[in-house]
């Protein structure tokens, strides 16, 4: 059983049912806040167990957060808080994180982060980024995605380094054993008809995005 980290970074966050339910089905056993990430406390109705960073986009004095542990770095560094706040996760136990708003926002921290994501997946911490309406999870080699999806789900897999011997099933598209190149946009807008949809590959890494439908 897995030991996931919620990690509240300081994109854009909808409590959805469908994000609910997925919290729901994997509750933390540690919360840790990415500077700005903990305004979305309230919202998760969830006490921060952890806030790191550099507060250069919160408060450390909100007294909404008083007596919260904190880890403070100086803004001249070479991560970004969301990997700090990876870093925390691992070292208390955590095998598995999800980064809550981790989308939205300035494009180059979305992108940073589901490389991020990519990277620390293929070290076997499985991390994976939601915002309510979109959630994404890394694809490698020899690790199959198992997903519960709602049917008419929108859902894009885009390869990052070509995708070899790729299935993907529980779509109105399926593929069997295709070639899915970086650069290519033929993985785009897949539509999900069942309640799972499973992806594996043989070879390469990829991403898949999934729209979830407004309830």
């Amino acid at each position: 059983m897995r030991q996931p980290a919620w990690i509240l970074v300081g994109g854009e966050l909808s409590v959805t049912p469908e994000l609910r339910a997925r919290l729901e089905a994997h509750p933390p056993a540690l919360v840790v806040a990415a500077d700005g990430g903990v305004r979305h406390a309230h919202a998760l109705g969830r006490r921060v167990d952890l806030w790191v960073g550099d507060f250069d986009s919160s408060d450390p004095a909100d007294a909404d957060f008083a007596g919260v542990e904190r880890v403070s770095v100086p803004p001249e560094k070479d991560f970004v808080d969301s990997e700090l706040a990876l870093e925390q996760a691992r070292s208390r136990g955590c095998d598995a994180a999800l980064l809550l708003g981790a989308l939205g926002g300035r494009f180059d921290h979305t992108l940073a982060l589901a490389l991020i994501a990519l990277r620390w997946s293929a070290q076997g911490f499985a991390v994976s980024l939601h915002s309510g309406f979109e959630s994404v999870w890394p694809l490698l080699p020899g690790r199959p995605l198992e997903l519960e999806l709602a049917p008419g789900a929108t859902l894009s897999l885009l390869a990052t380094e070509d995708l070899v011997d790729l299935d993907l099933e529980g779509v109105r598209w399926p593929l069997r054993g295709v070639r899915l190149e970086v650069g290519v946009g033929w993985g785009v807008s897949n539509r999900a008809t069942g309640k799972k949809v499973r992806a594996r590959c043989a070879q390469g890494q990829g991403l898949l995005i999934v729209q979830h439908q407004p309830v």
